[in-house]
C-alpha cells in the first residue's frame, strides 16, 4: 500500500484517538462487544478514489463511503464551491427565506430528472427523503378527501431509512422487527429477489420474459386486496442496495408503475442508493421510462461531501397542498438545516462535474470492465450469486454452491473478507455476506480491476480458515 505522509498521526496521538473513540463514540450498524477487540481504522485523508489512514496507508474506497462518493475525495471544483459559499453565508434558514444555492438547485434537479417532478422539498439525509415523501403522499389524500388511503405497500427486503417512517416501511427483519410496536401499518409484497425466490419460482418460467414477473404481479395482487385504501407503493427501483444489491429482474419497475396507475395510486421511488450515475443512469427509473409521483434523492447529491436530501415531486401534489391558511393544508414539515447553501452549493459543483466531464458517457466502458471481471469471479465456488447493475455489484457468498446453502450469519464471513482487503489496499463493507463494490464513479480502469482481484483473493484467503473452523469475529 502507497505512503502519504501528509495524513500521518504521532503514534501516541493515534493510540489516544483509539482509547477516546472506545470509551465515547457509538458507531452505527456495529456490534461494540467486537469492534472494542479490534484496532479501529482511523481515516485522515483522502484524494480521488482513494483513503488514508492514521498512518498514512493508502486505500482504494471500494464502497464510496457508503456510496455517497462520486466524484473522489477532495475534488478541487467541489472544495472551491464550498470555500466560495463560506466566503457568503452558511447556513440560512429555508423556514420563511430563500437562498440562492437552494433555488438554483431546485431548477437543475427537476432539470434532469423525470419529466413532470417539477417541485423540490429539501431534507438532510436519504431517511428524510423517505419521511417527507410518505407523509406528502399520505396528506395528499386527506386534502383530496379521500381518508380511507392511510395504507403504503412496500417489498420484502426493503430499506428506505432508519427513522420511524422510514423504518415503517422497510422489510430487513434483523433491522427493523425490534420497532414493530412503533411503526404504521405497511403490507408488504415479496421482494424481486430471483437467487432466492420467495415464490419459489425462475426467472425463465416467471413471467420476466412478457414484462409481468411475478413478484411484480403481487404488488398488483396487494393492491386488489386493498383497494381504495393504499397511499402509495414505495421501492427502490432496479436495485434493493441494502438488501444485499438485489436486483429486479428487467421490467419488474415499469410493470409496477403499471400497477400503481391501473389503481390510481402513488408510486414512491427511493433513489437514495441509485441516483446520480450509479446504475448508468442518473437515475435508475430512466433505464425502464418510469416517472414516479415522487422521487427521493441523497448521498451522492452533493458528490458525497455533505449531508443533503430532496423529494421531487409533481404538481398535482404540490397544488393539493394550496389553499387558505386556515384550511390546514400546509406541509408542516422541515429542519433547521433544510436547504443548507453549503451543501446546496456542493451538489451544484456535483452536477456541473458530471455534465462538463460527460461523467455518464464515460461509464459503459467502466461497466464492462466490473461486468468481464465479475465474470471471472462467478465460478468460484463459494460465490452463489453476483449481482450488478451499471457500477452497483453484489457477491453473495455461500457456504454450499450447488444446495445455495448460506453460512451461519455468526461466522461473519463478508466481514472476514472485507477486513482482509484491508491487507491489499481495498476497504470495503459488507451486506451480511454479499460483499459490496460499489466505488467512486471516478475510480481508475486500473484500480477497478485491481479491486475485482481483490475480492477474489480475500475469498480464497478467508474459507480455508473457515474449512477448519476459525473465525475472526471481525465486523
Amino acid at each position: 500500500m502507497a505512503e502519504n505522509k501528509d495524513y500521518v498521526l504521532p503514534p501516541e496521538e493515534i493510540r489516544r484517538l483509539v482509547e477516546l473513540d472506545r470509551q465515547h463514540v457509538w458507531h452505527p450498524f456495529t456490534q461494540h462487544a467486537l469492534w472494542n477487540q479490534v484496532e479501529p481504522l482511523i481515516i485522515t485523508g483522502g484524494r480521488d478514489e482513494y483513503v488514508f489512514d492514521a498512518q498514512g496507508r493508502r486505500y482504494i474506497d471500494g464502497h464510496s463511503s457508503l456510496w455517497c462518493n462520486i466524484h473522489g475525495h477532495r475534488r478541487a471544483e467541489i472544495d472551491a464551491a464550498i470555500r466560495t459559499q463560506l466566503d457568503r453565508i452558511a447556513h440560512s434558514t429555508q423556514l420563511g427565506l430563500a437562498s440562492p444555492p437552494a433555488i438554483e438547485l431546485a431548477a437543475r434537479l427537476v432539470e434532469i430528472a423525470p419529466q413532470g417532478l417539477n417541485k423540490v422539498f429539501y431534507s438532510d439525509d436519504g431517511s428524510t427523503s423517505v419521511e417527507v415523501a410518505c407523509k406528502l403522499a399520505f396528506a395528499y389524500w386527506q386534502h383530496r378527501g379521500e381518508r380511507r388511503r392511510e395504507l403504503f405497500v412496500a417489498l420484502g427486503n426493503a430499506y428506505h431509512g432508519d427513522t420511524i417512517g422510514a423504518v415503517s416501511v422497510g422489510g430487513i427483519d434483523l433491522f427493523h422487527r425490534v420497532y414493530s410496536p412503533l411503526l404504521f401499518k405497511t403490507e408488504f409484497a415479496p421482494s424481486p429477489y430471483c437467487y432466492r425466490c420467495p415464490l419459489g419460482q425462475k426467472p425463465d418460467t416467471c413471467g420476466a420474459a412478457n414484462g409481468r414477473p411475478a413478484c411484480a404481479e403481487e404488488v398488483g395482487r396487494t393492491l386488489d386486496t386493498h383497494c381504495g385504501k393504499v397511499a402509495a407503493v414505495v421501492v427502490e427501483p432496479l436495485v434493493q442496495a441494502a438488501a444485499g444489491m438485489i436486483t429486479a429482474p428487467p421490467g419488474y419497475l415499469a410493470r409496477v408503475r403499471q400497477l400503481c396507475d391501473e389503481h390510481e395510486t402513488l408510486l414512491i421511488a427511493d433513489e437514495v442508493a441509485t441516483g446520480f450515475g450509479r446504475t448508468g443512469r442518473m437515475f435508475s427509473c430512466e433505464h425502464e421510462n418510469v416517472v414516479p409521483d415522487l422521487l427521493c434523492v441523497s448521498k451522492g447529491l452533493t458528490g458525497g461531501y455533505l449531508p443533503l436530501a430532496a423529494t421531487l415531486t409533481t404538481d398535482a401534489i404540490y397544488e393539493a397542498f394550496l389553499g387558505p391558511i386556515d384550511a390546514g393544508r400546509t406541509f408542516y414539515h422541515g429542519h433547521t438545516f433544510t436547504g443548507n447553501p453549503l451543501g446546496c452549493a456542493a451538489a451544484l459543483a456535483s452536477l456541473e462535474i458530471f455534465q462538463r466531464d460527460r461523467v455518464l458517457e464515460q461509464l459503459p466502458a467502466k461497466i464492462r470492465l466490473l461486468t468481464d471481471g465479475l465474470a471471472r469471479l462467478a465460478e468460484h465456488p463459494h460465490v452463489g450469486n453476483i449481482r450488478q447493475r451499471g457500477m452497483m455489484a453484489g457477491v453473495e457468498l455461500v457456504r454450499d454452491k450447488s444446495t445455495r446453502e448460506a453460512f451461519p450469519y455468526g461466522l461473519q464471513v463478508g466481514a472476514q473478507v472485507c477486513a482482509r482487503a484491508r491487507d491489499y489496499g481495498v476497504i470495503l463493507r459488507p451486506l451480511a455476506d454479499t460483499i459490496v463494490i460499489m466505488p467512486p464513479l471516478c475510480i481508475s480502469s486500473e484500480n477497478l480491476e485491481h479491486l475485482v482481484w481483490t475480492v477474489r483473493t480475500c475469498i480464497d484467503d478467508v474459507m480455508p480458515r473457515l474449512a477448519h473452523g476459525m473465525s475472526d469475529g471481525l465486523e
